[in-house]
């Protein structure tokens, strides 16, 4: 065995000091973490934590007002979200907010819009991974289930090829059955090829089915990190922060 540890790999995500708020209204309080490449890192609190404010901030739809956001070396504090899409981030906000009146198959091309490979290539691809999605094709996306839209957006999100996908409560209203199709979808996904995700969640075992760790988010701090083994006890993590 060598006397030297290996080197620990550069972060693919760095965030420090991260303070954000909307209006005089502060929520994030000087949030600081790092995602390693290839990792998936769970963020677990109860609502109005500011939770979905770390993701929508992460991407660029809301500014901070102080700290800063690193992606692979780059610091994208002040960047657009046009500009982090381009660098690799890809985001499936809460609510899934797919193109309802739009068929699957359409969907799918706008997420292509980013693509490094000819469209047709991306959408077989990634029918492969997501191949419910086949039946649909044709189908308006706002006439599939819930956990189908689900699907359905997480497809289009990695139709652009993401490096770091930013995950947003994706088993809100969705089906028990669905929920263990998206979780094994998802490990496919970041065993396969190497994508790194931040995951917002509140469903315990989907969170620890999922994450490397889970960071507890209390009043926009980072307050612990856990295990994901420790997020599957819901008596701890009822002490951890307060979810009933």
């Amino acid at each position: 065995m060598s006397p030297h540890p290996a080197p620990k790999a550069a972060p693919l995500l760095s965030v420090e000091g991260l303070h954000a708020g909307y209006g005089r209204i502060p929520i994030l309080s000087g949030i600081s973490l790092d995602v390693a490449p290839s990792e998936v890192v769970g963020i677990l609190g109860h609502n109005g934590m500011g939770k979905t404010t770390l993701l929508r901030t992460l991407m660029g739809y809301l500014p901070a007002t102080t700290g800063t956001v690193r992606f692979d070396g780059r610091d994208l504090t002040r960047a657009a979200p046009t500009a982090r899409a381009r660098a690799g981030i890809g985001y499936v906000p809460q609510g899934r907010e797919i193109f309802p009146a739009l068929s699957v198959h359409e969907n799918l091309r706008m997420g292509c819009m980013l693509a490094r490979t000819p469209e047709a290539e991306t959408i077989a691809d990634i029918l492969t991974v997501f191949p419910r999605l086949k039946a649909y094709l044709d189908r308006p996306g706002g006439a599939l289930s819930g956990g189908e839209q689900q699907l359905l957006a997480l497809a289009r999100c990695l139709c652009a090829g993401p490096r770091l996908v930013l995950l947003d409560e994706p088993t809100e209203g969705i089906q028990p059955s669905i929920i263990e199709e998206i979780v094994e979808t998802l490990r496919g996904i970041t065993r396969a090829r190497g994508l790194t995700m931040l995951l917002v969640e509140q469903n315990l075992s989907f969170i620890s089915g999922l994450s490397d760790r889970v960071l507890i988010l209390q009043k926009g701090m980072i307050t612990r990190e856990v295990p994901p083994e420790v997020a599957r006890d819901r008596t701890m993590i009822d002490e951890f922060v307060g979810m009933s």
